[in-house]
């Protein structure tokens, strides 16, 4: 398997960028002697863009480094890691929504409002962004690891002002991904690199670039808040999710009136696709209300559930989950330091459900998971064996986050 770290062509050098020293920082002077001394080195610059290509990868990080000691900038204010979910939520171009269902507030008999937050996450693919780029006869090809060729070759025209006939994207097998390299910055910079040095450059970011300078999973604020009457059944359903997206954001219970809506922020980092888009966060703090609900209802989490779900397959795939998890009995379990829950929930045509017990390291303050149950209906399975690779990757990609 050739992967676009693995491809080699004539005459080919290695490739680094220069890299700011914070978000936002821009570029005021740099000297590109230093490197340009080296032999064998070829250094560029196009505005805020510095690289260097030879023909080892040490020797281009040699005279980048010594160009990099000359360079001055011009930093940006930025928020830190605590300060994150309420800068996103002062960042809402006209404000958050309101709740407007004061009527529905005025008669409940009780009435809810949470917060949750999903975290900014790395994609952190085995094999980082790498590209390799070749100019012939004013023609480029580029060879790099991406799900959306198509997009690669529309920035690469941009940024070349080329003709679409004169650009060539090739994708080799791809080394991860996740949603995480639609974007083509890694094919502009080999390019802009192979440009200067009029030979093919292959470039490849470091591990530490991947994790600060690509695209993260949104990190998002959802604030939610909802109305039982005298039955404890749901009369209103208010529920905003900031910056992460609308996937799933709609509510399949029955919740009398509803205001599900996703709003844009502007985020201090670069965010892009990640796999199933919003649905991850929309779905945690769906059935995360949901749990609390049925507490301040007074009702089995899978009763509640089950009195606001019509009939059809995401309560199928409910009750069937419930069934093999074993809930009735789990639940009545009362242990210290064990706990059971569950999730349901559906986005683009497919319909899933888990019950998990977990166990709790009260001394090393740790949630271990003991037992994962799911069930997933997507329709007619073509593939059975890549059905089951999928659904027990997802288990494991979605513990990742949770405990990390």
């Amino acid at each position: 398997h050739q992967y676009p770290s693995d491809i080699k062509r004539p005459g080919m050098l290695r490739g680094k960028v220069l890299r700011p020293p914070s978000y936002g920082a821009k570029l005021v002077s740099i000297d590109l002697t230093p490197a340009k001394e080296s032999k064998d080195v070829v250094a560029v610059q196009d505005g805020d863009f510095v690289g260097t290509a030879a023909p080892t990868t040490y020797q281009a990080e040699q005279a980048l480094k010594a160009i990099a000691s000359t360079a001055k900038w011009e930093t940006a204010p930025h928020p830190s890691s605590k300060e994150i979910y309420d800068y996103l939520r002062e960042h809402v171009p006209g404000g958050v929504p309101k709740n407007g269902y004061a009527d529905e507030l005025a008669a409940a008999k009780k009435s809810l409002r949470a917060t949750y937050h999903a975290a900014y996450i790395q994609h952190a693919p085995m094999e980082t962004r790498a590209a390799v780029a070749e100019w012939q006869d004013g023609q480029l090809t580029v060879w790099t690891g991406t799900q959306n060729p198509f997009g690669h070759k529309s920035e690469l025209v941009r940024a070349f002002r080329l003709a679409e006939d004169k650009v060539r994207v090739i994708v080799p097998d791809t080394g991860g991904g996740f949603g995480g390299k639609h974007t083509g910055e890694v094919s502009v910079e080999a390019a802009r690199l192979a440009k200067a040095a009029g030979k093919p450059v292959s470039l490849k970011w470091t591990r530490a670039e991947e994790f600060t300078w690509a695209v993260f999973r949104p990190a998002a604020v959802i604030d939610a808040e909802a109305t039982l009457d005298e039955q404890g059944k749901l009369t209103s359903w208010f529920f905003i999710n900031i910056n992460s997206g609308g996937s799933a954001v709609e509510s399949p219970y029955r919740t009398g009136k509803a205001n599900a809506r996703s709003v844009n922020s502007e985020p201090p980092l670069r965010h892009g696709s990640y796999r199933a888009l919003a649905a991850t966060a929309n779905n945690f703090a769906r059935e995360s209300f949901m749990d609390e609900l049925a507490t301040a209802a007074g009702v089995d989490p899978l009763e509640f559930r089950l009195a606001h779900l019509e009939n059809g397959r995401l309560r199928d795939v409910l009750v069937e989950a419930a069934k093999r998890f074993n809930w009735s009995e789990r639940v009545k379990q009362k242990k210290k330091s064990v706990g059971v829950g569950l999730a349901c929930g559906t986005e683009k045509g497919s319909y899933v459900a888990a019950g998990v017990e977990v166990e709790l390291d009260f001394a090393q303050k740790k949630i271990i998971p003991r037992h994962v149950c799911e069930v997933f209906e997507c329709g007619a399975i073509l593939n059975p064996d890549n059905l089951r690779a999928q659904v027990e990757g997802a288990i494991i990609m979605g513990l990742g986050p949770v405990l990390r």
